[in-house]
């Protein structure tokens, strides 16, 4: 008698945030994507090579590829041990009447660990809005 046993991973769904960020497109981009202005919001660490980041949480490695990049608007990277069809993105929105900036971020993740993401999400980008004083 044998057995199957099927094993089914929770599928990852994208979600999107957004902030009101009351700073300059051009220095929050640099929050974004300079290895140095990461390092003071997103992880504890940040180092780049050959278009790939290397994060670091609480002695914890993690490597992103940079997949896009458009100069004060967007950032996009994809965790190299993520599923295929995930990837995060950081965009900045100015709205055209106001020039109002938001932070527009966009994730994956799974049913039970979306409302986790989130708070985290939350927590991250309060912390950079107040790294960079806005």
């Amino acid at each position: 008698m044998s057995v199957e046993v099927s094993k089914v991973m929770a599928e990852k769904k994208k979600f999107c945030l957004e902030y009101e960020v009351k700073s300059s497109p051009k220095i929050l981009f640099s929050f974004l994507n300079e290895p140095n202005a990461l390092a003071q919001w997103f992880a504890d660490d940040v180092s780049y090579k050959d278009q790939i980041y290397t994060f670091t949480w609480d002695g914890e490695k993690q490597q992103a590829k940079l997949l896009s990049l458009k100069e004060n608007k967007l950032v996009k990277f994809k965790f190299l041990d993520d599923e295929p069809h995930c990837y995060f993105e950081m965009e900045i929105v100015q709205d055209e009447l106001t020039n109002d900036v938001a932070l527009a971020i966009t994730d994956f993740a799974t049913d039970d660990t979306i409302e986790d993401r989130k708070l985290i999400w939350d927590n991250q980008i309060q912390y950079l809005i107040s790294v960079i004083g806005a």
